[in-house]
């Protein structure tokens, strides 16, 4: 026994690393979240919010020639109205990119404001000033969106175009048509924008849940492969020490079975660790019927049917080491039966103890898990107290085709 221990310790430790499928979904979450931070204050086209719409207004520049050189009557109501039509130009750009401030009462009157500069100074002057109308248009598609949009920028085209006709005559088309499309592609590229950056923000929430979903599967497959085996090395354990004082061989052999479930414990946590573990029923089966049978248990295992897939044969070796694992902590049973009947259909797994029951009545975390994972696959699993005495736990899956097993995997 010494020279066993002392090769069992010159063992290393198995390095545990952090799961591959952890790291890349951390990876994807960060580079998510990167990525809506670099674009959080940006417009449509990469500068700075309402930057962007700014450099049409230089489509004034000839109404602010005009007055300049005296060819505007009344220049004075001229430039009062350049100086209200640039304000109220550059605070509804400004405010449009700020949802809750583009979607205020308060927006929606400087737009109404703005209409009624550009139709006063365009119909009282024409010509250059007829361009503050596609500058109307643009700042309409910035603010405005859905069903209202179509209405007022209709609307702003058909002024325009009264407007314009009277003034230009047929010259008026490129007016007319500036406007239109100045509000129809403002719109597009802005609502295009944000859904850009609703998706940048799904894809973060995406990736946040793929992580938090496999690190749910991956503590549950903890918890049933350490569960397990602990429950089998502490039992065994007990067998040794209590025969070891008259049979030294037998507990020599208790001993080898320790450490040959130790190791095999190490080799499923590394597969485990690393994403690749796959249960499988009938190595299960032979476990759970060592297991039992070392807590001094009487163990009935049955099965029948056609093979099963992979996908329901591993979900199924899962609960048989679960409820395995509790009637040899819990039941304080005598005997414990493992029945297994398949059809083309169909699956049941009957797991029965002759126990108290009483503390397997709640369900921990074990089955919880259990009961989500059948569920997710289309499954049931039900556990209580069996007729007469003991508890029983019952699973049912639908079998599907191996080739299906094998895509769902």
């Amino acid at each position: 026994m010494v020279d066993m221990q002392q090769q069992t310790e010159k063992q290393p430790a198995p390095e545990v690393r952090t799961p591959r499928v952890f790291r890349a979904g951390a990876r994807k979450t960060a580079r998510a979240k990167r990525d809506c931070r670099d674009h959080a204050d940006t417009g449509p086209i990469g500068t700075p919010k309402g930057f962007a719409l700014l450099p049409w207004l230089l489509l004034g520049m000839g109404s602010i020639s005009n007055v300049l050189r005296s060819e505007t009557p009344d220049p004075w109501i001229g430039i009062v109205g350049l100086v209200a039509f640039n304000s109220l130009y550059i605070t509804l750009v400004f405010r449009a990119f700020d949802r809750g401030a583009r979607e205020s009462a308060a927006t929606r009157w400087c737009l109404a404001a703005l209409g009624l500069v550009t139709f006063a100074l365009a119909a009282a002057y024409g010509g250059n000033w007829l361009l503050f109308f596609p500058l109307l248009g643009l700042a309409t598609g910035a603010v405005l969106r859905g069903r209202p949009l179509g209405r007022v920028l209709f609307a702003v085209t058909a002024t325009a175009a009264a407007v314009a006709g009277y003034h230009e005559g047929w010259d008026a088309v490129g007016v007319v048509y500036g406007t239109l499309v100045s509000g129809a592609v403002t719109a597009a590229i802005l609502a295009l924008s944000e859904t850009v950056r609703e998706l940048r923000g799904t894809r973060e929430e995406l990736a946040r849940a793929a992580v938090d979903q496999e690190r749910l599967r991956f503590s549950r497959d903890l918890h049933d492969l350490l569960g397990h085996t602990l429950s089998v090395i502490v039992v065994k354990s007990e067998v040794a020490r209590r025969i070891a004082p008259r049979d030294i061989d037998a507990a020599l052999v208790q001993v080898r079975d320790i450490e040959s479930v130790g190791r095999q414990a190490l080799t499923e946590i590394r597969e485990a660790v690393t994403g690749y573990r796959e249960t499988s029923l009938a190595a299960e089966l032979d476990r759970a019927r060592g297991a039992l049978t070392a807590a001094g248990i009487e163990s009935v295992v049955r099965q029948s049917g056609p093979p099963l897939p992979p996908q329901a044969a591993a979900l199924l070796g899962w609960v048989v080491r679960e409820c395995a694992t509790n009637v040899i902590r819990h039941s304080g049973a005598a005997t414990c039966e493992i029945e297994v009947r398949g059809s083309a259909e169909r699956v049941r797994l009957v797991i029965t103890d002759d126990g108290e029951g009483v503390a397997s009545t709640l369900p921990g975390s074990g089955l919880t898990g259990l009961t989500e994972r059948l569920a997710a696959a289309g499954g049931v699993l039900d556990s209580g107290p069996a007729p007469g005495r003991g508890f029983r736990v019952t699973a049912e899956l639908p079998v599907e085709p191996a080739d299906g097993g094998e895509e769902n995997r």
